[in-house]
């Protein structure tokens, strides 16, 4: 479910999927590395310490099954200007039950441009798209008023909370497909 239309144009963004080596660069806060290894430019923000855990997560996952690069955390590209403006992709392939976790968090210098809700409707449309995905989720921080307020609309419903020893507590919001 798609929300109705602000009115306001939305930035065309197309989800880079990653492989090992450029998520070792990333981990690696090296700019200039991390250019070489990635299929387009990244920021300073894309290197920086808070998406860190994100990659070597990432990483984990590539280097145990290169297979799931297409269901893991990419670059959000900015489709007209080329900038890397965040990250966005899912947890992994389904689960059993048919279900995937989606996370996403924009460049503070392209926070409130659309960006994140651009990159939810690729990822909503993506699993609208796999036959195999029957559920997706999103896990908030109650306090983290601007996540909360994008996913409602489209349809999000809480099921739960949680515990994350990185980001503390957690709301779950489930989207059945």
């Amino acid at each position: 479910m798609i929300p109705q239309d602000t009115g306001k144009p939305r930035p065309s963004v197309r989800i880079v999927h990653l492989n090992a080596a450029a998520f070792t660069a990333l981990i690696s806060g090296d700019l200039e590395a991390a250019n070489r290894a990635c299929p387009v430019p990244v920021s300073d923000y894309l290197v920086g310490p808070e998406p860190r855990g994100t990659w070597q997560r990432r990483l984990a996952q590539a280097l145990e099954d290169p297979s799931t690069a297409a269901w893991t955390t990419g670059i959000v590209r900015d489709e007209v200007t080329g900038a890397a403006v965040g990250r966005a992709g899912f947890h992994g392939p389904p689960d059993a039950s048919g279900m995937v976790e989606i996370g996403y968090a924009i460049d503070p210098l392209h926070r409130r441009q659309g960006y994140a809700r651009a990159a939810l409707e690729a990822l909503l449309t993506r699993a609208a798209a796999e036959p195999d995905v029957r559920r997706v989720r999103v896990t908030i921080s109650p306090d983290n008023v601007a996540s909360i307020g994008l996913a409602l609309p489209y349809g999000f419903v809480e099921v739960g909370e949680q515990e994350d020893e990185e980001d503390g507590l957690e709301i779950i919001y489930d989207l059945a497909m």
